[in-house]
C-alpha cells in the first residue's frame, strides 16, 4: 500500500529552491519565523554533491528546520523522513530528524517521541544520510510512535551539539513506507496500525475500534502481545490473533461476523475456560447468533462456571440459544468441594414452602440440597431472604411442622445457572460433562421452560447429574443422553448419586441410557413422557435389594412409560411433596400410564417390586393406573409380584380402587403373576348353594376382590342329582378376612366350573 499512489496523497515536501517561506526556524506552525532572509541560511543553486541546497549555520543550542506543510498522518500508514547533510566547516554537529504532532484544530498532540535517532558528523565533506519512521503502530523499527490521535505532522531536522558549524542540507524527503510493514498488502489490517501497543495495561480498545471500523471486509490482525480492553467490544470483521486480550470479566467481548469457539481460545492466550464465558456472554448478547458451536474443544475449569456472572448485564434469556460440540473436565481441587450449613428453622404446613426464623441464613447458598426430618427427596433451596431469616423451598415437606434443624448442603457444579431469573428454550447439543467424580454437571435456573439436552453425557458425576432447584425445566427435554455413575462398584443401599431431578410439568426423557445410580430421575411434576430409555443399577450382591431408578412424586401424574428397558430397578410412586400427606379432598393416586416395557432382573430378592406405590399418608387409593404389554423377567431366581404397596407410612384404600388394568403382560419367573381384570377359573366339586372363589394373590397389589364383570360356566352345572341347573348366581365380593374373596351365591346346592372375571376396582 502506498497512499501517494492509491489515494494521491502528497508526502513530499517541496524543494529548498521553491522558496524558503515554507520552511520554519521554530515548530514549523503557522506564524512561525521562517528561514526566508535568514542571516544564518542560503540557498546554493549547485552543490557537487546535492544539486540545490540549503546551506546553514548552526546558531542556537537546537537549530530547528521545519516544513510548515501538514503531512497527513493516517492510520495503517507509515512515512519515512529523510536528510542528506555534508558539513563544510566549524564545529561538527548531531543532525536529527524532527517533527511537531498536530491534533484537531491544530492543538499540539503532547506526550509523544517527536525525534529520530541522532548522528553526529565525524568528517568535512561527508554525505550523511539521517532517517527516522513515524507511523501509527508500534512496530519494529518505527522511530515515533504516534497511535491516532495525530492528525498531520511539521517534519524536518535539528541540529543540536556545538554552535558555529557550517553545513549543507539537500531537500528533504517524506515517502510512504508502509508496505514494509504489511504483510498481507490487501488482507489484513493491524490493530498497531491504529496506535494499540500490546503491553498488558495500556487500553487498546480504540485502537481496536478503529482497526475494526478501517477493515472493510478486511481481516483485523492481533499479532503478538496482550491487548487490554478496558470496556466492551463488538468486532463486525473477522479477526486473526497471534496476540491475546484481557479484558474485565463484566466486558462484553462479541465477535460479530466470526463467532467462533477456536477463536476466543486464540484471543484469550488458549485459556478454554475464560474463552467458554465470554463466548457465552457474546451468545446472550447478539441478536445474530442463535447456537455457539465448540468445535469439538476439550474445556478443563479450574471452578463452577456460573452462568450468570459470566453475563452481567442479564438475568432473563428467552430466546433460543444453543450450546453445543465439546468436552468439559475439571481441575481437582477444593473449589469443588461441597459446602454445608446446619441451621435451625421452622415449618409450617399453612406456609408450605417456607422455612422460617432460619438461624444463620446468610450461610446458606441458592441451590442447596435440605434434608432433614420429615423432608422428602431433592428438595432445593430455590430463594432465601437474610433480612426476614426465610427460605424458599422447591417443594413441601411432608412431616415436618415444627422447629428442628435442617442440613443444607450445596454442591458444586460446571455449570450453575442459578443466578438468572429465568432461562428459557436452551438446548444443549453433544456436550460431555466429565465430572470424574469431581463435581457434579449442571444446576438448572430456578425459572424457564423448553430447556433441551441431547446427544450429551453426563459421566461420573460426584452427587448430582441435573438439578432443579425451582422450575427452570418446565417441558425441559432429554434425548439420546447418557448417565453414567461413578457408584457401579457400590452397593445399591450405599449409593448416594442421583442422575436428573425435575419439579416442572410435561418432562420429557427419551431413549437415554444411564446407569448405577441411586436413582435416575426424580420427577415432582406431571405429564412425563418416559420413552425408549435403557436403565440398570445393580450391583454385585446376590440377591441385593434394589432402589427406584424412576421415581414419580405427584399424585395425579399423568405420566407414561412407553418401551423403556428397566433393569434391577424399579418404578416408584409416592406423594413426597405433599404437606398434608394424609388423603383429603385431592386427587389421590392416578392417571398412570405403564406400557410395552422391558423389566429385567439378574439377581434379586424375591420381596422387590418392579413397580410400587409408596403412600406418606393414610386414606389414599388408585384411581387411574394401566399397566399393559410389558414384559417381565427374572435371571437368577424369582421374584414374588411385578407390584406392591411400600407400607413404611401407610397402605392404601383399597375401597376406592377405580380403573385399574393389569393386561397382556409377559412374566418369566414372576411367582405370582397379576391381572385386572383377573379371569380365573373355579371348579367346586360337591353340590353347594355358596361358592367361595379366591383370586388372591393374583390381583394386584394383593388388592380386595371388589367386583365380577362376567360368569361364564364351563359346561353343565349340576344339581345334586345329577341334573342340569340353568339359573344364574349372583356374586358378594369383598368377602373373606382379608375381602379378597368373592362368594358366588346360587339358588340351589350345585357343582361345576366357571370361567369368572373378577377386578379389584369398581366399575363406577
Amino acid at each position: 500500500m502506498n497512499k501517494a499512489i492509491t489515494d494521491g496523497i502528497v508526502f513530499m515536501p517541496p524543494a529548498f529552491a521553491n522558496g524558503l517561506d515554507v520552511w520554519s526556524r521554530e515548530d514549523g506552525t503557522p506564524g512561525s519565523d521562517t528561514y526566508d532572509n535568514a542571516a544564518n541560511a542560503a540557498l546554493v543553486p549547485a552543490d557537487q554533491d546535492f544539486g540545490g541546497a540549503l546551506e546553514m549555520q548552526k546558531t542556537q543550542a537546537i537549530q530547528r528546520l521545519r516544513y510548515m506543510g501538514e503531512t497527513p498522518i493516517l492510520p495503517g500508514c507509515y512515512l519515512q523522513i529523510t536528510a542528506r547533510v555534508k558539513a563544510l566547516a566549524g564545529n561538527l554537529p548531531t543532525v536529527r530528524v524532527a517533527a511537531w504532532a498536530g491534533g484537531p484544530g491544530g492543538s499540539h498532540v503532547t506526550g509523544l517521541t517527536e525525534t529520530g535517532p541522532g548522528v553526529t558528523l565525524t568528517n568535512y565533506g561527508e554525505v550523511v544520510v539521517v532517517t527516522a519512521i513515524v507511523g501509527s503502530g508500534n512496530r519494529g523499527g518505527v522511530d515515533m510512535v504516534w497511535g491516532t490521535q495525530p492528525l498531520y505532522g511539521h517534519f524536518g531536522i535539528d541540529l543540536t551539539g556545538p554552535n558555529g558549524g557550517v553545513l549543507r542540507i539537500d531537500d528533504i524527503r517524506i515517502e510512504d513506507v508502509t508496505n514494509v510493514f504489511l504483510r498481507d498488502l490487501v488482507g489484513l489490517v493491524d490493530v498497531r496500525d491504529y496506535g494499540a501497543l500490546g503491553d498488558g495495561s495500556t487500553n487498546d480498545l480504540p485502537a481496536f475500534e478503529a482497526a475494526d471500523a478501517a477493515a472493510n471486509g478486511r481481516t483485523v490482525l492481533v499479532p503478538a502481545g496482550t491487548y487490554y480492553l478496558a470496556d466492551s467490544l463488538t468486532m463486525q470483521s473477522k479477526v486473526s490473533f497471534e496476540g491475546e486480550v484481557t479484558m474485565p470479566v463484566d466486558k462484553i467481548f462479541e465477535l460479530v461476523n466470526d463467532f467462533d469457539f477456536s477463536k476466543y481460545v486464540d484471543a484469550f492466550g488458549g485459556d478454554t475456560e475464560m474463552a467458554f464465558k465470554k463466548a457465552y456472554q457474546a451468545l446472550l448478547n447478539n441478536p445474530g447468533h442463535v447456537e455457539l458451536d465448540m468445535k469439538g474443544r476439550k474445556v478443563a475449569l479450574r471452578e463452577p462456571v456460573d452462568m450468570q456472572a459470566a453475563v452481567p448485564n442479564r438475568t432473563v434469556y428467552k430466546t433460543r440459544h444453543v450450546i453445543k460440540n465439546a468436552q468439559f473436565s475439571v481441575f481437582p481441587g477444593p473449589n469443588w468441594d461441597t459446602d454445608t450449613v446446619t441451621s435451625q428453622a421452622t415449618y409450617s404446613a399453612n406456609d408450605n414452602k417456607r422455612l422460617t426464623n432460619v438461624a444463620n441464613v446468610a450461610n446458606i447458598q441458592i441451590g442447596s440440597l435440605v434434608t432433614g426430618n420429615g423432608v422428602g427427596r431433592e428438595v432445593y433451596v430455590r430463594d432465601k431472604n437474610v433480612g426476614a431469616q426465610t427460605v424458599t423451598l422447591s417443594q413441601p415437606l411432608y412431616d415436618a411442622e415444627g422447629t428442628q434443624n435442617y442440613t443444607f448442603r450445596r454442591f458444586k457444579y460446571m455449570w450453575d445457572f442459578s443466578g438468572f431469573a429465568q432461562i428459557s428454550k436452551f438446548a444443549v447439543s453433544n456436550i460431555e460433562f466429565q465430572c470424574g467424580g469431581d463435581c457434579s454437571a449442571v444446576l438448572l435456573p430456578p425459572a424457564g421452560s423448553a430447556i433441551h439436552f441431547r446427544d450429551c453425557f453426563f459421566t461420573q458425576p460426584r452427587d448430582r447429574g441435573i438439578t432443579s432447584h425451582g422450575e427452570g425445566d418446565q417441558g425441559m427435554m432429554i434425548d439420546r443422553c447418557q448417565f453414567l455413575s461413578r457408584e457401579s462398584p457400590i452397593l445399591v443401599p450405599n449409593r448416594t448419586t442421583i442422575g436428573v431431578n425435575c419439579n416442572g410439568n410435561d418432562i420429557k426423557i427419551r431413549n437415554c441410557r444411564c446407569n448405577f445410580f441411586r436413582h435416575f430421575a426424580i420427577l415432582a411434576g406431571s405429564s412425563s413422557v418416559i420413552m425408549g430409555n435403557h436403565c440398570f443399577q445393580g450391583d454385585g450382591a446376590d440377591p441385593g435389594p434394589r432402589s427406584a431408578i424412576f421415581v414419580m412424586a405427584r399424585t395425579n401424574n399423568r405420566g407414561t412409560f412407553t418401551g423403556n428397558y428397566i433393569c434391577d430397578g424399579s418404578i416408584e410412586w409416592t406423594n413426597e411433596y405433599d404437606e398434608a400427606p394424609d388423603f383429603s379432598s385431592e386427587f389421590s393416586f392416578s392417571a398412570l400410564s405403564i406400557t410395552s416395557n422391558v423389566f429385567l432382573s439378574q439377581s434379586t430378592a424375591p420381596s422387590f417390586n418392579f413397580l410400587s406405590v409408596k403412600p406418606y399418608g393414610p386414606g389414599h387409593f388408585i384411581n387411574g393406573l394401566t399397566v399393559t404389554g410389558n414384559t417381565v423377567r427374572l435371571i437368577d431366581g424369582p421374584i414374588d409380584r411385578f407390584e406392591g404397596i411400600d407400607t413404611s407410612f401407610a397402605t392404601l384404600n383399597f375401597e376406592r380402587f377405580r380403573n385399574i388394568r393389569f393386561e397382556d403382560n409377559a412374566y418369566f419367573n414372576v411367582n405370582i403373576q397379576v391381572e385386572n381384570p383377573l379371569v380365573l377359573q373355579h371348579t367346586e366339586a360337591s353340590a353347594q348353594k355358596t361358592w367361595v372363589v379366591s383370586p388372591h394373590p393374583k390381583l394386584p397389589f394383593e388388592a380386595w376382590a371388589q367386583t365380577v364383570e362376567a360368569i361364564v360356566p364351563e359346561g353343565p352345572i349340576r344339581e345334586a342329582n345329577g341334573d342340569a341347573y340353568f339359573g344364574i348366581p349372583y356374586y358378594d365380593g369383598k368377602e373373606g378376612p382379608n375381602k379378597d374373596q368373592v362368594n358366588l351365591r346360587w339358588e340351589k346346592a350345585v357343582s361345576g366350573t366357571v370361567t369368572m372375571r373378577v377386578r379389584i376396582d369398581d366399575l363406577i
